[in-house]
């Protein structure tokens, strides 16, 4: 199946719903009348869905939803003592010479939605590990141990390395040539309200496939 474009449902219990999000669709209302994963997911679930966690518009991926109130606490407290592990895939622009590292840097909101690096921002920390070199490109995991908006997006831009096709950080006349934001919400994993350990995972689109293989392609020649 192309995940592409489909909102396919990932895992679903009585307390838990995990959906794909596809890019391009925010996570929940940002405008009146704008079309979200949220209002798109309400006729075919029964009964209420709570907001948990968000996906940026530009990402795809992996995003859970509580289906009653005591799930929605559960997994905000998780949320809230970092105890959620989530695994996105993002592809950069330049060589990460590191096999793998952490960024440790305040984030803080500016102005016009964009988030930037400051020392009186809140604490955030983003681990990351080197899939592939490839070109002038890197492919990498990235971990973030906090939750702040944009906070990988920001983080792998303030080391020199934004991320492939961001239409807010990097050289926009650069970024605008690709289809798509690079960043992927691959695995998230969480404890349910039963207290099992489960393991969430995406599977990579076909329009985050197509440009690195484009790139590879590139290299051969």
């Amino acid at each position: 199946m192309d995940y592409s474009r489909e909102i396919v449902t990932l895992f679903e219990n009585d307390d838990v719903l995990a959906v794909y999000k596809p890019e391009g669709l925010t996570s929940i209302p940002a405008n009146v009348g704008e079309e979200n994963l949220l209002s798109l997911l309400a006729p075919r679930i029964p009964g209420r869905l709570y907001v948990v966690h968000r996906l940026d518009k530009e990402a795809s991926g992996v995003i859970l939803f509580a289906r009653n109130a005591a799930a929605h606490k559960y997994l905000n407290d998780q949320f809230g003592c970092h105890a959620v592990h989530k695994t996105y895939v993002a592809l950069t622009h330049g060589i990460i010479a590191e096999a793998h590292g952490a960024i440790d840097r305040p984030l803080r909101r500016f102005g016009s939605g964009r988030m930037g690096v400051d020392p009186q921002g809140k604490p955030s920390v983003t681990e990351f590990r080197v899939l592939e070199r490839l070109a002038v490109y890197t492919l990498l995991e990235a971990y973030p141990l906090t939750g702040r908006r944009h906070q990988i997006r920001v983080h792998l831009y303030s080391i020199g390395h934004p991320i492939v096709g961001d239409p807010r950080y990097g050289d926009m006349t650069v970024q605008r040539r690709f289809p798509r934001l690079m960043l992927h919400a691959q695995a998230i994993a969480f404890r349910l309200p039963t207290g099992e350990e489960v393991t969430v995972e995406a599977p990579i689109p076909k329009s985050f496939q197509t440009v690195v293989e484009s790139i590879r392609r590139l290299e051969e020649v």
